[in-house]
């Protein structure tokens, strides 16, 4: 089943609509560009429409050789800018998730931030960070004194929370640890009024299946690019474009 598209919804660019609202305390701008810290997120969110003084602002939040990483992106970046990733993906909403807790699910902070980044890059669920923990509420699972499997939450669009970071080690693969957690994540989520959301690569058809057997509906398309900004980039002179500011948590 596909969800129904609304115009303007804030899933649309879900980066941009979290920073300006829940997430506005993480958020860093310059003129029409938002981003988060690199140690919480890489996202980047640029205007449906982004012209060359976007691209400088986005390159000044970076700096020459960072990361620029979008999702719903629209635009191919500069032809100076070097593309290091792109990849199709899909964006599915709840449509009636069984969400419910985990028992032996353990809620997951700061102080476990080693034992996440370990099982992450054993797993490689896509982007975390050493700060991505403080984007709402993480749980784990742990065998023997050892993080098997977790999920936790990213983006905060107003209304809507993304479930992310679902990853299990292979060790325990297949006695349903990462259904269990996307169920207990979206149990919180629901529990604060929110609905959760979630992103996946579209070439991974097991993870598709296995978030739309637990009851969620693909609601659009999307695509994810990274592109690194080049050396001789550099934001317009003050004058050139108005409206820029920048804040940082």
């Amino acid at each position: 089943m596909t969800a129904p598209l609304d115009p303007g919804h804030p899933l649309d660019d879900p980066v941009g609509t979290a920073l300006r609202g829940p997430h506005a305390h993480f958020a860093e701008r310059r003129g029409r560009v938002l981003r988060y810290p690199a140690a919480v997120a890489p996202w980047v969110a640029l205007p449906p429409d982004p012209g060359p003084a976007d691209w400088a602002d986005a390159a000044a939040l970076s700096g020459p050789g960072g990361a620029v990483t979008i999702t719903a992106f629209r635009e191919p970046p500069p032809e100076d800018w070097e593309i290091t990733f792109h990849a199709e993906g899909v964006q599915l909403v709840d449509d009636g998730v069984d969400a419910g807790p985990l028992p032996e699910a353990v809620r997951l902070g700061p102080a476990d931030v080693p034992e996440m980044l370990g099982l992450v890059a054993r797993t490689r669920p896509g982007p975390f960070e050493p700060r991505t923990v403080e984007l709402g509420t993480y749980l784990g699972v742990r065998r023997d004194g050892v993080l098997v499997a977790m999920a936790g939450e990213r983006m905060r669009p107003p209304g809507w929370s993304e479930i992310s970071a679902v990853c299990t080690d292979e060790s325990v693969r297949g006695q349903g640890l990462g259904g269990g957690l996307v169920r207990a994540v979206a149990h919180e989520i629901r529990q604060r009024g929110d609905t959760p959301f979630l992103h996946a690569a579209a070439a991974n058809t097991g993870a598709v299946r296995l978030y739309e057997s637990l009851g969620f509906a693909l609601r659009r398309r999307t695509a994810f690019l990274a592109a690194l900004v080049p050396d001789g980039a550099t934001a317009p002179a003050p004058g050139e474009r108005a409206g820029t500011a920048t804040a940082a948590r």
